[in-house]
């Protein structure tokens, strides 16, 4: 018989070689099972985990074992991988406790085996393309703590097996599209502190179970189709610091118990449609940072001692109808930085009701019901940055201290009572970007330091009694987009200098008392479209030079003196008789106008003798000169550059005397019926060849010096740039030169360019998300390639909408790439400065030299400009203030397109919005290549961006009410 040691001997000698024997077995089988899914995924997926080699799995990137070689934590997030997990038999993972497969490109159902993991205490397969329902066997993994299954596609409702996962504390499930109600049974989930069913599609009551959840530290429900009113029990969540219920349909009043929340730190009920009165309760919210309440129906006033606790950050009421006084606690409420209570009928005195606000960066207190005067204190808000006081009854004058508010963008007091004068201190706020001060009271002279703002680009003094001359100073501020001056009593002649205004689009001087000529200067203004010159004394005849003024859309001339022929554009000749009536004597081919009188009937019958002989020598003189003319185009019209321009015109082949020929009589001459569009260094026409192909030409403006073009060092350019093959850049043929004219010929876009399309409304909304964010694509596309990839890497120096055109399919091509450099600088007033106002970065003013970093912050211009609907000026210049500023990302987008509340396109918007605010840093260091950007978008996936672009989420478009860091 075995003695007892021996059995024991016996035993341990087995359970030891079962142990290895299970142990080697876990590892083979788990291993088998990791190059099993490995393989399912897609050829760069599986280079991604090349490191997946051997018989030792816990060695392997992003796997993590026990000390028995069993894996209990696999971490693949942000690997890039495509695929599905159905080969990833989560049989072979018994011991897994953890799973993170986040920020990649699965796909998919989520198998139902993965009930066998029942150790996971952790759970992340967020920011994937995940769809179907989620499997009631996710609620029978009781061990979770975290499962967040964001930013996927998921849909159905909520399991109710969710109601097993007692030891849950964090719960996400927000962008997906899960619809019905909110189980009850989430209120079963005791141990949660964070729940986020943001941006979704549920539907009903918020259910009264949350009251439950007396862990919670933050709720997320915005944007949803949540109704009926907030429940009180949400009052019970005692440990809140962050509620979010903005962007749904929840109706009745805000709950008095909500006043219990005494730890919140964050509350937003934007956009839904809440009434009555803000309970005086909310005054026992003294930690409040942030308190969103815009976009609802409530009244009543606001509630007194709302800032008690000193830390009430940001306040916004926008569009309620709420009344009574400023809160007496913002008086000393110095934390303040951003404050918007516009849209209201607020009332009361703010002379006293403001303090000094070491942090404010904007306030707006527009169309109220406000009274009282100006605080001089407002002068020693030195980081504050827009100041709008609009549309209330505000008297008194314009406090003199307000020039110490150095760091102002935005000064807007328009539409009150404010008289006396314009003080000249105000030309020390140099960073100022809109100063609005019309319809007010305002009297005496425009102080000439304004032209001292050389960063201003909208200026409105209209409706005011300002008297004496326009400054000629105002031409200094080079960037203004928009002058108005109307509806005073400003004299004199209107200054020449008017024209160094480079930007100007809009410029009204109507209802003033102007006298004298319009300055011939003005006809130089390439950018103008809007012009009202209407009710003055101006006389004499309209300049020629308005004939160039290609870009004139809108024209009013009417109750002055002037007389003559009118200009031959199309501004003019389409303008309606009301814009033109009441002159002296205009004529012309447009409504109610007389046309012109031809020359004889100018003649006057002074005797026969003057009949005869004017005639026969006018007809002698004019011989002479035809036969001169003829015998010097014969000889030298194209003997000096034949030579080159039929050279440049071999690479394409056509002659270029011919094609010259055949443009002229295409164009009628260059007649603006054929005018397609105004660039920088000039005008573009339609020509259609006797072959029946459609070109663009591009007319140069000529220069002073009738030598626009060195032939001998644009020939080699021209070559390089024909010879440029590239979808999304626009062919160019060729050159040609004459004495007369300097063209350039590009293939024809059938649509015409971006800007166009994005400026006519039936246009506008053809273009889809999908569409706009392929013209991004497709322009960062050429710009990559043109900056990267090119034999010679070329600057363009001019992006703008302008300059992007588009196909029948909405394709982009980027024309004029590097016409900039090649013509001589001073071929236009745009050249020399290298780019477009309104898109050119920042830094070109001091150091005017044009680099790649200038490109990638106009590419971020006219991204901007796509996702919005129109040009972001105000946008880009509140983006970049001394402390930063706050923008709601959904609020900006181009509202006739707003994406799906979830969906893959709408996370391209997002991204792509980071990747513009990226191009458009002040600092061009910190601005990525075109390189970077192509690969960001084309990738599909989010570019590792530094803080602060990252802060923008999917919920700043569709619904976070968060006023995003920018």
């Amino acid at each position: 018989m075995a003695s007892p040691l021996f059995i024991l001997l016996i035993l341990q000698s087995f359970l030891v070689s079962t142990s290895i024997s299970s142990t080697v077995s876990f590892s083979l089988n788990q291993t088998e099972t990791l190059f099993k899914w490995k393989t399912s995924l897609d050829n760069k997926s599986q280079s991604f985990l090349s490191s997946w080699v051997g018989d030792s799995p816990c060695k392997w990137v992003g796997i993590a074992c026990n000390k028995a070689e069993s894996i209990i934590n696999i971490n693949l997030h942000d690997y890039g991988l495509k695929g599905t997990i159905h080969g990833l038999n989560f049989f072979a993972f018994p011991d897994l406790m953890q799973l993170d497969l986040s920020n990649n490109s699965l796909h998919g159902e989520i198998p139902s085996h993965i009930v066998n993991l029942s150790k996971l205490t952790y759970l992340d397969l967020s920011y994937n393309h995940f769809f179907g329902n989620i499997p009631f066997e996710v609620g029978l993994l009781k061990s979770l703590t975290k499962l967040d299954l964001s930013n996927n596609s998921f849909s159905g409702s909520i399991p109710s097996s969710i109601r097993n996962l007692s030891n849950l504390s964090i719960l996400y499930l927000y962008d997906n599209m899960l619809s019905k109600s909110i189980p009850s049974e989430v209120g079963l989930l005791k141990s949660l502190t964070e729940l986020d069913l943001s941006n979704n599609n549920f539907s009903g009551s918020i259910p009264t179970s949350i009251g439950n959840l007396s862990n919670l530290s933050s709720l997320s429900l915005f944007y949803n189709m949540f109704y009926d009113s907030i429940p009180s029990e949400i009052g019970l969540l005692k440990s809140l610091t962050t509620l979010y219920l903005f962007n749904n349909s929840l109706s009745g009043s805000i709950p008095i118990s909500i006043g219990n929340l005494t730890r919140i730190l964050q509350l937003d009920l934007t956009s839904n449609y809440l009434s009555g009165p803000i309970p005086l309760e909310m005054n026992n919210l003294i930690l409040l940072k942030d308190l969103h309440l815009c976009n609802n129906k409530l009244n009543g006033h606001l509630p007194e001692n709302i800032c008690l606790g000193g830390f009430l950050t940001n306040f916004s009421a926008i569009n309620n109808h709420l009344t009574g006084p400023i809160p007496k606690s913002f008086k000393n409420c110095s934390s303040l930085f951003r404050v918007r209570l516009e849209g209201n009928q607020l009332e009361g005195n703010i002379t006293d009701a403001f303090g000094i606000y070491p942090k404010l960066d904007y306030i707006d207190l527009s169309n109220n019901k406000l009274y009282g005067k100006l605080s001089p204190t407002w002068g020693l808000c030195h980081n504050l940055t827009n100041l709008k006081i609009s549309n209330n009854n505000i008297s008194g004058k314009i406090p003199l201290e307000l020039a110490q508010a150095t760091q102002l963008q935005r000064l807007d007091l328009s539409s009150n009572q404010l008289n006396g004068e314009i003080p000249k201190e105000l030309g020390n706020l140099t960073a100022l970007v809109y100063l609005l001060l019309n319809d007010n009271q305002l009297f005496g002279r425009i102080p000439l330091e304004i032209g001292q703002l050389l960063n201003l680009q909208q200026l409105n003094l209209a409706a005011n009694n300002l008297d004496g001359p326009i400054p000629k100073q105002l031409g200094k501020c080079f960037r203004l987009w928009s002058l108005n001056l109307s509806k005073n009593q400003l004299g004199e002649n209107i200054p020449f200098e008017i024209k160094n205004i480079f930007a100007l689009q809009t410029l009204d001087l109507s209802w003033n008392i102007l006298m004298g000529e319009i300055p011939l200067e003005l006809g130089g203004s390439q950018r103008l479209e809007t012009l009202n010159l209407s009710h003055n004394m101006l006389s004499g005849f309209i300049p020629s030079s308005f004939n160039e003024m290609l870009s004139l859309t809108n024209v009013n001339i009417s109750y002055n003196q002037l007389e003559g022929p009118i200009p031959r554009i199309k501004a003019f000749l389409d303008a309606p008789f009301d814009a033109l009536e009441n002159n002296k004597g205009l004529c012309g081919n447009a409504s109610g106008l007389m046309p012109c009188p031809s020359k004889s009937q100018k003649k006057s019958s002074r005797g026969l003798v003057i009949l005869i002989v004017i005639p026969v020598l006018g007809g002698l003189l004019l011989l002479f000169i035809l036969v001169k003319y003829l015998l010097l185009f014969c000889c030298k019209k194209y003997k000096p550059r034949v030579e080159q321009y039929q050279y440049i015109f071999d690479i394409w082949g056509y002659d270029g005397k011919i094609l010259y020929e055949n443009i002229l009589e295409a164009t009628e001459q260059f007649n603006s019926n054929y005018c397609i569009g105004t660039g920088g260094c000039g005008n573009v026409y339609k020509a259609v060849l006797p072959t029946g192909q459609v070109v663009a030409v591009k007319k140069l403006h000529p220069s002073n010096d009738d030598d626009t073009i060195n032939l001998q060092a644009f020939e080699s350019e021209i070559r390089v740039l024909t010879e440029t093959r590239h979808r999304n850049i626009v062919k160019l043929y060729g050159f040609c030169s004459t004495t007369e004219h300097s063209l350039l010929v590009y293939e024809f876009v059938e649509r015409g360019s971006l800007k166009k399309v994005l400026s006519n409304p039936e246009e506008a909304v053809k273009l889809n998300w999908d569409k706009r964010l392929n013209i991004i694509k497709g322009l960062s596309r050429a710009l990559s390639y043109m900056h990267h990839d090119h034999p010679s890497p070329i600057i363009h120096r001019d992006i703008s909408s302008n300059n992007v055109l588009l196909d029948l399919d909405y394709e982009a091509h980027v024309s004029d790439f590097g016409i900039a450099r090649i013509l001589k600088p001073d071929c236009s007033n745009w050249t020399s400065f290298a780019g477009t106002f309104g898109y050119t970065a920042p830094e070109f003013a001091y150091t005017m030299q044009a680099s790649e970093k200038c490109d990638v912050y106009s590419f971020g211009v006219v991204a901007m400009e796509v996702l919005i609907g129109m040009h972001p000026g105000d946008l880009i210049s509140d983006l970049w203030t001394s402390n930063g500023q706050q923008v709601l990302l959904r609020d900006v987008i181009d509202q006739c397109l707003q994406p799906q509340r979830k969906n893959r396109v709408a996370e391209q918007v997002v991204s792509t919005t980071k990747l513009a605010f990226a191009c458009l840093n002040v600092n061009p260091q910190l601005r990525p290549t075109m390189q970077q950007v192509y690969q960001a978008l084309n990738s599909g996936r989010p570019s590792p961006l530094p803080k602060p672009y990252l802060m923008i989420s999917l919920g700043d478009l569709i619904g976070d009410g968060h006023e995003v860091q920018s």
